[in-house]
Parts: C-alpha cells; structure tokens; sequence
C-alpha cells in the first residue's frame, strides 16, 4: 500500500466520512470534551494549549477542539479530507488552519511547536512498517517543547489479532427519515496487515446508493507502540482504555522528554 492510495481512500471517502458516525456533530462535541479532559489532566489546566491535530480528516477532533476555545492547527496527508476540513471550519465560523502534510514530514508544515500532538481515529496503522512509524513518531516528538503532550487513538489490535476480525457491523443510521448501512470487512493478508472494505449503503429519493473504499492496516500492538515512543523521545508513555477515556479506543499518552 502506498502513500498515494492511502490519501486517495481518504479523498475519495472525504464527502461520505461524516455518514459512518450516527451523528457527526455530536461524535465531534463528545469526542472533543474527551480529549479536552485528558489534556487539562496532563497538563494541569493551563489555559487552552495550542494543538496539532497530525490526521485531522476532515476534521472531527480539531473542529470540537477549536469549538472548546483551543488553538488547532490541523494536517493530513489526504488533500480531500483537508479541503473537507477547511470548507466544515468555514460553515461553522472556525479559525482553524489546515494543511496537507504526511506524518512522516511534519517539518514541513510552516508552524513550529505546540503544547500537544494528536492522531485520533487509528490513523497510525496506515503506516505498515515500524520505520515508517518511527519516523513520525520522530516528528510529533518534533513538534513538541518538553512537556509537551503526544496523545493518539489506536485499534485494540491486542484483542483484534487473536480472533482475526474479519466483519465489523452493520450499523443502522437515519438522517432525515433515511436510512443507511455502514459496515466493514477485514480481508487479512497476513498475521498483522489487513485490507478494510468499508461499505455505506444510502437511502436517497432514487432508491439505495452504494458507496465502497478500501485500505490496508496494520494491526500494531500496545508494546511495539510503546517501544517505539520510547526510543523517539518520549517518556512518561501510559494507556487508557475507553472506561478511563471516554473515547471509544484505547489511548496512548506520552511526554516529551527534556
């Protein structure tokens, strides 16, 4: 899987993405007031830290947070997913920054430093050799002043391995009187990397439409992500599951060493 196919399943899925989450805009609020809770914690309340959102979508952690009073600057590697992202800030009034840049090269992003990184939505198995995520765990360490705060969401891969999930779904959704389907299919390729078809199914005045995208994980385990940290220059690495986070994934956090 390469960089362009990951970026053109997000461009592709940049008009739909809202349309796997029962309602976008409450999955924002929620998820929002989440991480917020985490990053006062880890940061003792100082004010609203500015924050680097490294696999924003289309938005859905950096809009909630800049909605939440903080300063999101927001980045992905998919060009649709960033033009999404710019045109929700716009309809909602929000001065958000976002900018098409790879995880592996945040360098070349024109901000320098923030108080906290963040890649939510299991964004950092995309990346299918522990090189590549070494590499951009070197550049969200990077961008952060010691003390900063790295927090990213990830698959429970340590469950998902054992049992080779291979359907996950369907989900049943209404907007407006119409439904829709959203499920997906794990296709594994081997032990660790498996293709995700992701299927929405629409309602619409012509009858049902079909929407389908796929892209290639790879199941990365708890240890390996914490190994990794480790040797790139952060301490202080922890996880919370969804009991202790309100979010739905496991959470790693760690701190910028000095």
């Amino acid at each position: 899987m390469t960089d362009d196919t990951v970026s053109r399943f997000y461009d592709d899925l940049a008009l739909y993405y809202h349309l796997i989450c029962h309602d976008w805009d409450s999955a924002m609020t929620r998820q929002a007031a989440a991480i917020s809770a985490i990053l006062r914690r880890e940061r003792g309340r100082d004010g609203s830290p500015s924050v680097l959102d490294c696999s924003c979508g289309i938005g859905t952690q950096s809009l909630g947070l800049a909605k939440l009073g903080y300063h999101v600057t927001g980045s992905d590697l998919s060009a649709g997913a960033v033009r999404r992202a710019r045109e929700e800030a716009a309809v909602r009034g929000l001065n958000v920054p976002f900018y098409v840049a790879d995880v592996r090269r945040l360098n070349e992003l024109p901000i320098g430093v923030f108080d906290a990184v963040i890649s939510m939505d299991n964004a950092l198995p995309h990346l299918l050799s522990d090189a590549d995520l070494a590499e951009a765990a070197q550049q969200m360490r990077a961008k952060l002043p010691a003390g900063g705060t790295l927090l990213a969401s990830i698959l429970d891969y340590d469950q998902l391995v054992r049992g080779r999930v291979t359907v996950h779904g369907p989900a049943f959704c209404s907007d407006a009187d119409r439904r829709r389907i959203v499920f997906q299919v794990w296709d594994w390729m081997d032990d660790r990397r498996y293709t995700v078809h992701l299927y929405i199914t629409r309602e619409t005045p012509s009858g049902w439409d079909n929407f389908h995208a796929a892209t290639v994980y790879r199941a990365v385990l708890r240890e390996e992500i914490t190994t990794i940290l480790a040797s790139s220059g952060f301490a202080n690495i922890r996880w919370l599951f969804p009991n202790e986070s309100g979010l739905y994934v496991p959470v790693v956090i760690a701190t910028a060493a000095g």
